[in-house]
């Protein structure tokens, strides 16, 4: 697949993700990046209205829900476990490793799944080179100078993804 840097779909928060739009856009399985596009890294419990819109697509008709995270720590588990999401761990975006388990997983195509998450380069990077849908969320809290720096590298492709989107 082509190695591209930009988002196809830009959104401010995973929870203005609608069942109508990911509907709209052929999406059947929805992997979602953890830290930073669920909750915080400092914390494992999600905002009200992130608990809120968990709850609801999970139960979308057709549509399934899946945590795909680089992180190695117990806490995507058991966050997962608590909310009743399905996840993989060590999925090691950007490459397609993660990805590809979590499609063979729901035995669904490329074509009908997308990716959220928060940083363009493991994200979004991973997402295109798999075939998949990339949505690039805003990151809940950039508490550090690395974190900062990273967004900072990143405006240029996200201004690069709007600017693609108004052309159309």
């Amino acid at each position: 697949m082509p190695f591209s840097l930009l988002p196809k779909l830009i959104s401010p928060s995973l929870t203005h993700l609608t069942p109508e739009l990911l509907r709209e856009k052929g999406v059947r399985l929805l992997m979602l990046d953890f830290d930073n596009t669920i909750v915080p890294y400092t914390t494992s419990v999600p905002t009200p209205e992130m608990a809120a819109w968990l709850k609801a697509m999970g139960k979308v008709p057709d549509l399934s829900v899946c945590v795909v995270s680089n992180s190695h720590k117990d806490r995507v588990r058991l966050f997962c476990a608590e909310y009743g999401l399905d996840c993989i761990t060590h999925a090691k975006k950007p490459f397609s490793r993660g990805i590809r388990q979590c499609l063979d997983r729901y035995a669904v195509a490329p074509s009908q799944a997308a990716l959220v998450g928060d940083q363009i380069y493991t994200d979004t990077l991973g997402a295109n080179c798999a075939g998949v849908m990339s949505i690039l969320v805003k990151a809940i809290d950039n508490h550090n100078f690395w974190l900062k720096a990273r967004h900072v590298l990143e405006l240029p492709f996200i201004f690069a993804a709007r600017s693609r989107r108004m052309r159309k």
